[in-house]
């Protein structure tokens, strides 16, 4: 294979000619043989940092400090890996030290080549254009990794948002479509009083609404970014106004309204909203794992469990058992959920981690959250589109257990008083007679007066029916 020799201040490396990543790109994938996952594994990482490096490029050719030949194929390289060309070029390995100078330099490196072609020259001349002459000029890995960072991560909290929509969508048709069906609710797993399931599944619905407001105040804490803070924030190698321009410039390209913090220094080593955001994803995927856990138990049995809903039938369950189907669906998200709430432990610990002007441990919260995120989101779309959309209810079997349901004495008992309300529930208890039954054989109530009492419209809100 055809190679070009390059160097920096440890020495010189055999470059494939063919490559558009260089020698630090290449040191970095023989030390950080981690995960196994590159950074092309996230291309909303690789096109924000085309992003940043546009801007800054922007702003280095509005200031002088790039000339306007090289600042101008700096740009149009950037253009290209935004429009998705070069990603494979970037094979950093997702988990690395240095606090992501490794995929900064990639993406510098990669860049440069692609601007030395455009202006007519040889990857690898970097007399005419530098990884760190040009590319990175009034940059560092502290303010640019943290910016694209916060860039991708808006725009996938923003496609998260949209997915659990869809699934909210999905249990708010349910919803309605099951506002006729009377069901036994249930406290810690016992019989309580008789609802509807359609309010059942509307809950589902209003919770996972909550959730979107939650991510989305969530999101907007990363539109705060240190781009032009260079090291450490003091701005060290920039010149005055490059800041403001290079945020000015990344908010035209991208339409977002990103600030500029009003501390550079405490910018830079803050992982706030990292954890803030890391907790929001925790919320939801706990209250998606317990929306699942429901849907395995109303759908248990079909003969020894509640069976009041049928999920669909996605595959045989068992290699032993015929006809035996599993509620797989619900399972896959209720593990989805748990590996998220590992991933905040690790968010937690790496945001501790920081010291002084700088965290270090940044890599490992990029791919926690861009991981989870996208996890989060396919679970969201399997579980409406091979699940939810599906269910359907056994309204007889759901009406039987209301009849059969001790818990049905509590809706009577404002027509037949505490007393004799008490002494069904007892009888029904020990004989296991149905508290509809007992209540017609002592003729405490007719049956119209007791089908009045038990329609789903009276089970769907606050009423008070005396006798």
């Amino acid at each position: 294979m055809k190679s070009r020799t390059e160097h920096d201040f440890l020495g010189e490396r055999e470059i494939p000619s063919g490559a558009y990543y260089g020698i630090q790109t290449l040191r970095a994938v023989e030390n950080f043989n981690i995960s196994r996952r590159s950074i092309s594994h996230w291309p909303e990482m690789i096109t924000a940092l085309a992003q940043v490096k546009k801007a800054a490029a922007t702003a280095n050719m509005q200031l002088g400090v790039v000339p306007a030949e090289i600042g101008g194929a700096i740009r149009s390289a950037c253009d290209e890996i935004i429009a998705g060309s070069l990603h494979d070029q970037f094979p950093v390995d997702c988990i690395q030290g240095g606090a992501g100078t490794s995929t900064n330099m990639n993406a510098n490196e990669v860049i440069a080549n692609r601007a030395l072609e455009l202006l007519g020259r040889e990857k690898g001349q970097y007399e005419h254009c530098h990884p760190n002459n040009h590319v990175n000029c009034c940059q560092s890995t502290n303010d640019v990794y943290p910016t694209a960072f916060r860039l991708a991560l808006y725009n996938d909290l923003t496609a998260l948002t949209g997915d659990m929509a869809h699934l909210q969508e999905g249990f708010a048709n349910k919803g309605e479509e099951f506002a006729d069906v009377l069901k036994m609710g249930r406290t810690q797993l016992q019989d309580a009083v008789p609802m509807t399931l359609g309010q059942e599944f509307s809950a589902y619905a209003t919770t996972l609404g909550e959730d979107i407001c939650r991510v989305r105040e969530a999101r907007d804490l990363v539109l705060e970014i240190n781009l032009g803070a260079t090291a450490i924030g003091t701005g060290i190698n920039s010149p005055e106004g490059y800041a403001r321009l290079a945020t000015e410039a990344l908010r035209e390209q991208t339409g977002l309204p990103f600030v500029t913090s009003p501390n550079l220094v405490e910018a830079t080593w803050d992982t706030g909203a990292y954890v803030q955001v890391s907790g929001v994803l925790k919320r939801v995927a706990v209250k998606l794992s317990k929306i699942c856990n429901d849907l395995r138990l109303l759908s248990s049995g079909p003969r020894a469990g509640l069976n009041e809903i049928n999920l669909p039938k996605m595959q045989p369950g068992s290699s032993i058992m015929p006809g035996k189907v599993n509620p797989v669906i619900p399972e896959v998200v209720n593990q989805v959920a748990y590996d998220i709430i590992g991933k905040d432990v690790t968010v937690s610990l790496a945001a501790e981690g920081g010291q002084l002007e700088l965290n270090v441990m940044e890599p490992v919260i990029v791919n926690c959250l861009f991981q989870g995120i996208d996890m989060l989101r396919r679970a969201c779309r399997v579980l409406r589109d091979r699940c939810v959309d599906g269910i359907t209810a056994n309204r007889d079997d759901c009406r039987r257990m209301v009849e059969n349901s001790i818990g049905i004495i509590t809706a009577l008992n404002p027509l037949i008083g505490y007393e004799k309300s008490a002494a069904v529930a007892r009888e029904a208890l020990e004989t296991g007679a149905s508290v509809y039954d007992l209540v017609l054989k002592y003729k405490l109530l007719s049956k119209e007066k007791m089908d009045e009492v038990l329609s789903p419209e009276n089970m769907m809100r606050p009423r008070f029916i005396g006798s």
